[in-house]
Parts: C-alpha cells; structure tokens; sequence
C-alpha cells in the first residue's frame, strides 16, 4: 500500500527564498573571511604594538588589534589613516592582510545593512505564498477535521506583513506546519495523505492508466492526468511509480459519538426497558457461584484530537442464588429478551414464589446485575467490523420497532444524509455539513436527557484513496525485500512485549511442566495477572525507560528464564557491535555500515528463544543515490496485515461477497444491511482489498492451524474498523460478536499446552480440533487492550518491534553542545538517518527583540557550524524522554525557522529537553512517485511474511510431562 503527500513536494518551493538564503550564505562566508583574516592579522598586530616607537602609536595599534579581534569595524578616521601607513612602513604584508580585513568588513557590513529591506520584502512574499496555498483543497479539506477552529480562521487571517501580530504568527505556525505534513510527510489523515492499494508486478508488465479511486467517477483518473502506472524511471531502474489524480473520500462518523448516545438511551428506565439484554458472553456457572468478567469503560477525552474509550477486565464471581439462576434458566430458553419483559416475567414468577417484596424489584435486580456486567444490552455496541457504524446504529435502533426508537432513527437519518453528501462536496458545503451534524447530533444529546451535550472535538474521520498503482517487483525485491528479511532475525532484539511472552511460559512451564496442559484458560489468565503479571506490569513501569545512554533497562526476569537472559545479551551485544563500528569512524563519517556477520552474532544470542510464525510489516521509502536503489526503513511492526485493515473500506468492490459470511459461504448482498454502501465504489477498480487480505491470511496459516481475529469487543475508536477479514473469531467474555455462530471461538472452547519439540504455548480448539493463532487486525495498539485481549495476544505473531540500533551506544563527543550520529546503513537498507542532538543551551540564542534577519542568520550561522543539510526532520525531546511528531524544517524558508522557534517553546511535558534534527532522506531529488502536479513524498507499506509451517502435533492426555 502506498501512503502519498497530498500536494506534491513542489508546492512548498513558493515558502522558500533563494534571495535570503544566498544572502545568509553570503553573510557567513564572508564572517568566516573575515575571522580567517582576523587570525592571521592577530600575531603581527601584537609584534606591532611593541615595534611602535611612540607610546600613542603603540595605544592606537593595540586598539586595532582589540577592534580586528572583536571583528568590530573601526571608525574611518585620520588616526586609521595614520595607523594604515604606520603598517605599511612597519610590516608591508600585514598592511596587506589589514586592508583586506578592512574591505571585508566593509562589505559584510554593506551585507548586514541590505538583510533587513530584504528580509522584509521576502516575508511579505512568502507569508502571501502561504495564504494562497491555504485556499488549496488537500489542506482545506483535511483541516476541515483536523482543526476546524484554524481552517475557519483562515479567510479572515490578516493581510501578509513583515511583523504580524502574536495570533497571526501562531496561526501561520500551524498553518505551516499541517502544509508541510501534506507535502513532506505520510501520515494518513483525510486529504493530507490519501493511500493507493498497489501491486508488485512479476511479469514485468504493468497497467497504462492508473485505476480510479473508489467513489469517483470511472475514467475520472485517466481525464486528470492520463499517467501510467508501473512505467520505468529514475534512470530507468523502473522504480518510479506514476500516480492518477483521481481521489475517493470515505468519512465515518466517530464512534464514540455513538458510544455517548447508547449510553443515554440505556440510562432511561423507560427506554431501557425496550432494549434486548443478554448474560454477559462467558459466563460459567458452577455448583455454587457464578464466574463471569466484567468490562468497565473509561470514557475518552471528548476534546481530544484523538480519542478513544479504555476499558478493563476482571474475574468476578457471584453467589449463585434462586432467583439468578432461575433468570438465567430464561436466558436458556429466550437468548435476548427485552430488559422491560424480562424483569415482568421476573416479577410475576418470583412474586407467588416469595422471591420479590413488591413491583420494581425485578427491574432494580436487572439493573444491579448491567451495573456488574453480569448482564449486556449488546444491540447498539458498535461492532469492529460495521462499514458503516452511523448507518449500522440507526437499523438498530429501527429493529426496536418502538415510538421514541423509531424518532431518534429518524433524527438520524439528516447526520447520516449529510455524511454521505460529504465527499463531493467542496470546503464551504462540507464546512456547513460538519456544522449540521454536530448541531443535530447535539441536539439528539439533548433530547436524550444530557444537558452538556458533550460531541466530539473530532466528529468525522476520512480516509481518501488515490486509486491503484502497480510497479515492477523486481526494483523493490533487491534493495528492500531481501535486507527486511534477513533483518527479521534480530527484530526480537526491539521487541518490548516478547518478554512478557517468555514470563508467560515460564509461568505456564511452573504450573504444568514440559508438555503439559491447562483445560481452563480463563483460569489460567486470572491466575497468570493475579499472581505475577499486574505486580510484573506495575515494577516495569515504575523504572526508568531508558538505562544507560539510552539502552532498553534489563528485563525483569522474576522466573530465571534463560530466554529473557538470552534477549538481554542479545541486546547488549547490539550496543556493543554499535559502539565498536561508531569509534573505529572518523568524526566526521556520514554513514556506518552492518554487515551479516553483525546480524549473525546477534542472531545466535536469541537462538535460545527460538524461532516461530513472525510475520512483518514494514514501512519503507525508496531513494537513489548515483544510480543504486536504497530503501530506507521508517517503522516495523510485527503481526499480520496491520498497514491494510484500516482501509479495507477504501477498496472494496461492488457486489463482493459479504465478509460476515460463514467460511465457505457467500451469502447474496441483499442479506448484509451494508450492501447499499458500496453502491458509490467504482466498478472499474481491479482490487478488492479485503477478499485479497482473507486470501492471503488463509494462504500464511500453518498448517493445521486457523487465524482468529481478537477484536477486544465493541469499537471504541475509528481505528479499529475494518472488515471482517479471518475465518473464525475469538469471543472473550464479556464480548459480544456479530460474526456467525460457526465462526466464534469462544474462550471454554480453548485449551493451552506446552509443544516440548517447538517449546512454545500452543492454543487449541476442541470443537474445530485445531491449533488457533489469535491475529489482531485493529490499529490501537495492543497494549492499550482489555486484560483478556491482551493476553491472548502473548500467544500470537503480534509484537512491537521498534528498530532502534543507538539504543545503549554513546554518542561521540559532543561539538559546542551538538553530538551527531551517522547513517545506520545494512546492505541497501537505510536503518537510520544521519541526526544531530541539541542541547538547549547550544540552541541559537539572540537576545529580545532581534529582528528576523538576525534570527535567521543565527540559525544558518549554527546549520553550517554543524554541518546540517537544508532540510531535515525536528522532534523535541522531553526531559523525561516524551518525543513530539516531526516536523519537517526547510533552512532555505524564513517562515519555516519561524515555526521551528514555535516547536522549541512549546516543548513536551518535562522541562526542557533536547532537539533531535534528521536529514531527509530521500531527499526531493531522489522522490520516486510522480503525478501530473509534480513528484511527492511517498512511504510504501509492505509485508513480509514467512512460509507457511506445520502446527504442533497435539500432546495427547495421559503422556508423561518431560521436567
């Protein structure tokens, strides 16, 4: 999948200034002449002083000598006059050196004088260059949703100036930065950066004409550009890749919106009285008792950017009385029933019985057991797997077939109408759609009993597709696909959860022993987080992140397992392959170089541990440099199929089998209420991404296993949605699933044992008599995930896995407070890019009030003293070590210097902290995506998976464990 700068990188160059930035260079060179000058002019300047034969001669040269030392220029005067030809008669090749230092500082003064009408001139330029890119859609549109406080701003932002005002300036800032993150960077978010699915083309062929994005138009790609796809470029290396200007716009409303509106029409007695209840999923009754987990939900910040519900497990029991077991007897006959005749039923068969004191005491009872989780109103939970959850919610609510049901379903229809206005609609008619949505949606709110009528600072997400491109294998497969393959050998070494999956063995290997079994495994869990796992999470948090010169800490290893020792070897033979290559480089040195052997010792230290299913995605950008393809890495992640979920909704064709269908079944459209979704998707696109991602994830199980997805129960942020993509589904307690009744696993259906030839945790199906893999297919990360989730994940492929190879390296010496690390560089594969670290104090520091000439030449004066390129990436470093987004910083622009003083005094949480600078790499001469408009930064998403391999062979009862 590729991930694509809305604008082309191009439209950035109007926020440069040639003129300033040669003036800068100028400014420097000729300080740097001067103090060149300077020096050479000090040793016979002070032999002057003593050769003088007259006191007042010798004062006066001495004062030369201190203003040539301070490079301050001295006052043209007779007495300079005099001193000149007292040197030319004293030392006629100082004479020389004094009048060139003399014209040079004329002439940098002459330079310094001509900054300010310059800069002034090139503010007022660019500052209106800026303006006129606001008005361009690709911003517009995606700060429609990312900050529609700034993009209501923006027609109303003053006339340019050279000296606007404190809110102007805070606005160009943010305004500047979301321009460059369309242009410089490739992080999906509405039009800022659409995705185009692609495909490596074998044969050598690839298509004439890119595909049309989904939701435009046919043929709309080819009238806006008429561009291949998959032609040959960058010199014929056949890397270049030509992109459609065709775009599809897919919003979704933000589930949490539906969360609040669930939550207040089951917190009305009279309304809930309507909706269906269920016994919690999981549930298990024994002699005596009930066990059952409860879910509690921490709502999210509503004025967040980006928010989402957190939620929490655990393993409660109750008393098992009468009067619960017999309304669970109920449930046996009647799965969902509605809570109002539920609790009447109740009423009436325990009041004869002497079980109820009086009318309401079934509803009270009811409501106590929602209020422990024992019991679920399901209907209107947003499932992870809804392509449309608006839509989904309001069929939900008219499946009710009650009065104030059907009026809010109706209420609903006008947010749902406007919603699928939205993506052919320009900026003025989406700017007044989000407006009537949220207001309807307020007022729904209201309506419902909530008086703050709290909606979402983000209302709407949206995703935007650029159509299909295809390029030729081969080019990405030598610089990218063998190095990512042999790197995923020491890719555990970044693994920050594999520990925790070892102390899980451990734990398992001292209850049952080699070969062993557990047949309960919520028991299992439960026993794992009460006895060792929450106190084992609690110590690791409350250490410091990061030992010594940033090294991982060593793992807590409460078990004496040999295999985290073995990862904490690993580990250090890392650093100390690092620190021994980064020494044996001059200081100088742009790029450190691994080769197999490095990765090969680090490998073996990890050989106890052992191998196993580690599927990889990795998030790669191609450069050229003098003709030789290099990909350079920028995350990976371990697990299946994570860069596509998200966007399955992006490409789906018409007419594709309904993902909810039972393996094997296909089942018509006219069943799946979504079907009247993909009315708007284009026939014409060839990739229905998620039949290729279920196609692929049954190509990649080992033999004899199944892939189950944990989804962690109801969506409670966009970024888990996704279609429905693995055969069978896993169903923790507490859950509810949509999927069919064949395809859940439910956790009583599972077993855990210990596979003594492979020494791994093997879960097991007794119904399907398969060994499950549990796959997670959300974009949250997992560590946020309920406590169930998330430790059926310690048996999956899922890691996160973060390639850091300076972690535990010291940094060489630092130069005026500014250390520097070269280029990490393995085969053809850019591991890292050249950095340089900032202390606060070894910033560009001007006293209040400078001018921005005088700013600007400060920062080109600290560029060069260090060797910076024109362009690089900034982060800010906490003292604590919290690290903002980068933010792209271009030293040829004015206004970007200006943004880049907005990041530094709006440093992380932590007192002041460290500037972190990185070349960009591929640098815009080296950009291998080109459209109609011009080239763009572009990141490809890719995966690598490993063959497929036999599961374990089941352990049978009654074998002997081995100790």
């Amino acid at each position: 999948m590729l991930r694509v700068g809305g604008l082309p990188v191009e439209a950035v160059h109007g926020l440069r200034s040639a003129e300033a930035y040669d003036w800068a260079e100028r400014v420097a060179a000729e300080e740097d002449r001067l103090a060149d000058l300077g020096a050479r002019l000090s040793d016979p300047l002070s032999a002057l002083v003593k050769a003088a034969p007259e006191a007042e001669q010798r004062r006066g040269l001495l004062a030369l000598r201190r203003r040539v030392f301070n490079n301050r220029m001295p006052e043209r005067s007779a007495e300079l006059l005099a001193l000149l030809d007292l040197v030319a008669r004293l030392d006629a090749g100082a004479a020389e050196l004094l009048t060139r230092w003399l014209a040079a500082r004329e002439e940098l003064t002459r330079l310094r004088e001509a900054g300010t009408p310059l800069f002034e001139r090139e503010l007022l330029r660019t500052r209106a260059e800026l303006r006129r890119l606001a008005g361009l859609d690709e911003l517009r549109l995606g700060l429609l949703l990312a900050s529609p406080s700034l993009e209501g701003r923006l027609d109303g932002l003053a006339a340019p100036s050279a000296a606007p005002d404190k809110r102007t300036r805070k606005a160009e800032r943010s305004l500047l930065s979301y321009l460059y993150r369309t242009a410089c960077k490739t992080s999906p978010f509405s039009t800022f950066t659409p995705v185009a699915a692609g495909t490596f083309d074998t044969s050598g062929s690839g298509r004439t004409e890119p595909v049309a994005a989904p939701g435009t138009e046919p043929g709309a790609a080819s009238r806006a550009g008429g561009l291949g796809a998959g032609a040959l470029g960058a010199g014929g290396l056949g890397t270049e890749l030509l992109l459609g200007e065709a775009r599809g716009s897919h919003p979704r409303l933000n589930v949490v919106v539906l969360a609040r509106l669930a939550e207040l029409v089951a917190a009305d007695p009279d309304r809930r009285n309507d909706l269906p209840v269920a016994p919690a999923s999981g549930l298990e009754l024994t002699e005596d008792r009930v066990r059952y987990v409860r879910r509690s939900v921490t709502a999210g910040d509503t004025d967040a950017a980006v928010s989402f519900d957190a939620a929490r497990d655990r393993l409660f029991f109750l008393r098992l009385s009468g009067v619960l077991d017999h309304l669970l007897g109920i449930f046996r006959q009647r799965p969902q029933v509605r809570f109002g005749e539920l609790a009447a039923a109740l009423d009436a068969e325990l009041g004869p019985m002497g079980e109820s004191d009086g009318e309401g005491d079934a509803e009270r009872y009811l409501a106590a057991l929602l209020e422990v989780g024992v019991l679920q109103l399901p209907l209107l939970a947003t499932d992870v797997h809804t392509a449309d959850p608006l839509h989904a919610f309001q069929l939900a609510l008219r499946s009710l077939d009650r009065p104030w049901a059907e009026d809010i379903a109706d209420r609903l229809s006008g947010p749902l109408a406007a919603l699928r206005r939205y993506p052919g609609a320009d900026v003025p008619t989406r700017r007044a759609l989000l407006a009537r949505i949220r207001s309807e949606l307020a007022d729904i709110q209201r309506e419902l009993g909530e008086g703050g009528a709290a909606v979402p600072h983000t209302l709407l997400y949206e995703d935007v597709s650029a159509g299909e491109v295809a390029t030729a294998a081969r080019p990405w497969a030598e610089p990218a696909a063998r190095p990512l393959a042999e790197l995923a050998r020491i890719l555990p070494v970044f693994d920050l959860g594999l520990a925790q999956r070892l102390t899980l063995k451990g734990f398992f290997l001292a209850r049952h022993g080699r070969g062993g079994r557990s047949d309960d495994l919520l028991q299992l869990v439960h026993d794992f987080h009460e006895d060792i796992f929450h106190q084992y999470l609690q110590f690791t948090a409350a250490k410091p992140a990061e030992a010594e010169h940033g090294a991982l800490p060593k793992e807590e290893n409460w078990l004496g397992l040999p295999e985290i020792t073995a990862l904490d070897r690993a580990r250090a033979e890392l650093s100390r392959r690092m620190a021994e290559l980064s020494q044996q480089l001059p200081p100088d040195a742009e790029e450190l170089t691994l080769d197999a052997a490095d990765l090969a010792a680090v490998a073996d230290r990890l050989a106890p541990i052992g191998g196993d299913f580690a599927p990889h995605s990795h998030f790669v950008q191609l450069s050229i440099r003098d003709g030789e393809p290099l990909a350079v890495l920028n995350h990976s992640y371990g697990g299946l199929c994570f860069p596509f979920t998200r966007f399955t909704h992006c490409f789906e064709r018409s007419g594709a089998a309904s993902p909810d269908a039972a393996p094997g079944a296909t089942p018509s459209a006219a069943s799946d209420p979504r079907a009247d979704l993909s009315a708007d998707l284009s026939a014409d696109l060839s990739t229905d991404l998620s039949a290729d991602l279920r196609a692929a994830l049954r190509e990649v199980a080992p033999e004899g296993a199944v892939l189950a997805e944990v989804t962690a129960g109801a969506a409670t942020t966009n970024l888990n949605l996704h279609a429905r993509l693995t055969d069978y589904e896993l169903v923790c307690p507490g859950e509810t699933s949509t999927a069919p009744a064949e395809a859940r696993i439910h956790l009583d259906d599972l077993y855990v044992e210990h596979d003594p030839a492979a020494d791994r945790l093997v879960l097991r199906s007794r119904r399907l008599d398969a060994e499950v893999v549990p796959v997670y297919l959300g974009y949250l990360v997992p560590m946020v995930l309920p406590d169930i989730p998330r430790s059926l994940l310690l048996f999956s492929p899922t890691s996160r896995v973060t390639p850091e190879l300076w972690r535990g390296v010291p940094a060489g010496p630092a130069v005026d407070g500014v250390t520097r690390r070269p280029r990490v560089r393995y085969g053809s594969l850019i591991l890292h890019r050249r950095s340089w670290t900032a202390a606060p104090e070894a910033l560009p520091q001007l006293p209040p009030g400078a001018s921005e000439s005088e700013r600007y030449l400060e920062w080109q004066r600290w560029r060069r003293r260090h060797a910076l390129p024109v362009r690089v990436f900034a982060r800010t470093r906490s003292a604590t070590g919290a690290a903002a987004k980068p933010q792209y910083v271009d030293f040829a622009s004015p206004l970007s210097l200006t943004a880049l003083d907005g990041l530094l005094s709006g440093t992380p949480s932590g007192g002041p902290g460290r500037l972190v600078l990185e070349e960009m790499l591929p640098g815009e001469d080296a950009l291998h995506v080109r459209s109609a408009r011009g080239t763009h930064v572009a990141e490809l998403a890719l995966e690598i998976t490993p063959r497929p391999q036999a599961a374990a062979p089941e352990q049978r009862q009654g074998e002997p464990n081995h100790d």
